[in-house]
Formats: C-alpha cells, structure tokens, sequence
C-alpha cells in the first residue's frame, strides 16, 4: 500500500480567497437579477440563494483567518 499524500496547507488561504470572490460575484449577478425581473418566484429563489451564499462566506472567511494563522505558524 502506498502511504497517503501529506497535508499541503500551504495555498489553502489563497484558494479559499478564491472561492470567496466568486460568491462576491455570483451574489452581485443574482442582485442584478432580483432588479431585473419581475417574477417573484424568481426573486425569492434569489434572495434565498443570497442568505445562503452571505451565510457561506462568513465560514469561508473563519477558514481563511485559520489557514493564514496556520501557514503563519509554520512558516
């Protein structure tokens, strides 16, 4: 058997970043979509999608702070 790769943390934070402004964005697309339309069907959808999205990027910045904590201490 052959031994498992060992953690590589070191562009965690970066790729976390990454993630993050992608949700920045897709967040902005869907804000110009709610004004955009007038279903309301499809606003709630969006605005539901927002909450989640908003709620995902407080943890993604948490595990941001503790990989750069982590790579800081390492390093």
């Amino acid at each position: 058997m052959s031994k498992p790769k060992p953690d590589n943390r070191s562009d965690n934070a970066a790729k976390i970043k990454v993630a993050m402004d992608a949700t920045k964005r897709n967040m902005e697309a869907a804000d110009e979509m709610i004004a955009r339309t007038d279903n309301p069907e499809i606003k709630a959808d969006l605005e539901a999608k927002n909450e989640r999205r908003e709620e995902a990027l407080h943890g993604m910045e948490k595990e941001r702070q503790q990989e750069a904590r982590h790579k800081k201490e390492q390093y």
